[in-house]
């Protein structure tokens, strides 16, 4: 998968000591942007071995709640990317991202 090598690097080592969770909307955005049979292979074996952390009610209310504050602060931000931190809050994980939205909708929440 190609990428910042710097956080290729974080991720395999949040990987391999079992630190490493996703979401359902995290796991739509590898799976789009997959490609080639050995990116998939990646993904499958993924799924096989990581926890996933789910996008419930409570999760949807939190998204819904940030974006608003995000409206209110005049931030644009993707939805997918609310719905993502919203996850990782409601489930009190950091996000190990090279995405400046999320470090926007940390600051939001702070």
């Amino acid at each position: 998968m190609d990428g910042d090598p710097a956080v290729k690097a974080r991720v395999a080592g949040l990987l391999e000591s079992g630190e490493a969770a996703w979401c359902p909307m995290v796991r739509l955005e590898l799976w789009n942007g997959a490609r080639g049979a050995h990116e998939r292979r990646v993904l499958a074996d993924m799924e096989r071995e990581l926890p996933e952390l789910a996008i419930d009610a409570d999760v949807w209310a939190a998204a819904c709640v940030l974006a608003g504050e995000a409206r209110k602060k005049g931030k644009t931000v993707p939805s997918t990317d609310i719905l993502v931190v919203a996850c990782a809050f409601q489930h009190d994980v950091d996000i190990e991202h090279a995405d400046s939205h999320f470090e926007v909708l940390k600051s939001i929440r702070s």
